[in-house]
């Protein structure tokens, strides 16, 4: 079994609850299971949403996701296989295959499509949401593709780390952002193989294992399927997880919560009815970018 040779930890944060999520379907009937739902909104602040898919089956994923629009938040699409090409309103494109990063701030608004590039095969990833602060939500969109090969990655006692966001063990991921300071990481394990990654006591964090299984020294197991909700237990100072017999995979997720009102219609998240009522009506006036 491999275990980290000195812990940097001297008060791991515990699991508060383990959430199973909802089977769905979303776009033109894309089958997914949505992890992060909208009554955790608020637990889990800066996050909105999380989905995760994954099928051998054309027919729950070849419709994709046709035009529809967003504002006030961001959208990140991680791809761990399958690919997906994304279209929108104001001219950008891109494609996302194994490994990849579509990195989306909505701002001000935009319409898009993500359109699976492929008849058959396996499709699998995820869709998370991150909310703006109100000062953030009106400004332009922009984007960022990231191939699976520039998603910086290092390797400690075991576990293999990919830094989507935020920053791991002096490693610096592919994005960063200042005021919700998010961390994404997918991490993998070898069987028994231990990880530790510092975090901020006012951070909100979930963990969501995709393969295997992972197991705290409360004794909580974390299966495949589900979500670990990471408790804010004052003087914690980071997350300590540990595979159980086979090798796991799983997403680590932390942020700075806005401690803003959160006001969603759909694609819109906003601070007030008002801006819901605007957006929607921008939105019909063509006014999105």
């Amino acid at each position: 079994m491999n275990t980290v040779a000195t812990s940097l930890l001297n008060q791991p944060r515990e699991v508060e609850r383990l959430v199973a999520g909802q089977p769905t379907s979303d776009g033109a009937g894309v089958k997914l299971n949505r992890v992060l739902t909208q009554n955790l909104q608020r637990r889990l602040d800066p996050f909105l949403m999380l989905d995760a898919f994954g099928t051998d089956n054309p027919d729950d994923y070849i419709a994709g996701f046709p035009d529809h629009p967003h504002r006030g938040f961001e959208t990140i699409t991680y791809m761990l296989a399958g690919r997906m090409r994304h279209r929108d309103s104001a001219g950008n494109e891109g494609l996302i295959s194994d490994g990849g990063v579509q990195w989306m701030t909505a701002g001000r608004g935009v319409i898009h499509s993500e359109t699976p590039e492929q008849n058959a095969g396996r499709m699998a990833g995820f869709q998370l949401w991150l909310n703006l602060a109100a000062k953030d939500k009106l400004r332009a969109p922009w984007y960022r593709d990231v191939a699976g090969h520039e998603v910086p990655e290092l390797e400690r006692d075991g576990v293999k780390a990919r830094v989507i966001a935020g920053a791991s063990h002096g490693v610096s991921g592919a994005v960063q952002r200042e005021t919700t300071e998010p961390l994404y990481l997918d991490l993998h394990f070898a069987p028994g193989a231990r990880f530790e990654q510092l975090l901020p006591p006012e951070f909100n964090a979930f963990v969501y294992v995709y393969e295997g299984a992972l197991k705290f020294e409360t004794g909580c197991l974390v299966p495949s399927g589900r979500m670990a909700i990471l408790a804010n237990t004052p003087g914690s100072d980071g997350a300590r997880l540990q595979a159980g017999e086979a090798a796991t995979r799983a997403l680590l997720i932390a942020g700075k919560p806005l401690g803003e009102p959160i006001a969603q219609y759909g694609p819109f998240v906003m601070n007030t009815e008002a801006e819901l009522v605007q957006a929607v009506r921008d939105f019909q006036a063509g006014r999105l970018a």
